[in-house]
């Protein structure tokens, strides 16, 4: 249980993190050269198609694995691997799902509510860009240490 935890843990925590780290590095930049009508109506398709079964399996399980790792980081207490478990654990829940839950998802949720060729959506559309990718980037690198962690929690 103790291997097969933090291997799970860093493979769902690094492919989570490549997603997020494709949307902070091109995906976001290429629909913010897009007019804002197209870029807004490509986000909106892109934040419905996300919901599905695969993705939401990784993401979610991931958390639950995670969470584990918390718990498994005080067996034993004080050493090494406790330690990396418990940061892996906390980095994925707090600073990728917790993060999605609290600043991606609500701004996700009002773009949706938005009518790609409204006034208002291109009004929202550059605020929405700049703080999306600002927590974008706090999920990505929390994902990344998640992964670090987590695999050197694997070595003795």
């Amino acid at each position: 249980m103790l291997t097969t935890l933090p291997l799970l843990v860093a493979l769902g925590a690094g492919l989570v993190g490549g997603v997020f780290f494709a949307f902070s590095t091109f995906v976001m930049k290429a629909l913010s050269q897009l007019p804002a009508a197209q870029g807004v109506a490509a986000m909106q398709r892109i934040n419905a198609v996300v919901l599905n079964p695969l993705f939401l399996g990784l993401f979610v399980g991931t958390a639950v694995f995670a969470g584990l790792c918390v718990f498994a980081g005080f067996v034993p207490w004080g050493t090494r691997r406790s330690a990396l478990l418990l940061v892996a654990g906390l980095c994925y829940l707090l600073g990728s799902f917790g993060v999605t839950a609290a600043f991606n998802v609500p701004r996700n949720e009002r773009l949706a509510r938005l009518d790609s060729a409204s006034p208002e959506a291109a009004a929202y559309w550059p605020v929405y860009l700049r703080e999306w990718r600002r927590w974008n980037h706090v999920r990505t690198i929390a994902s990344v240490v998640s992964a670090a962690c987590a695999g050197a929690a694997l070595t003795p």
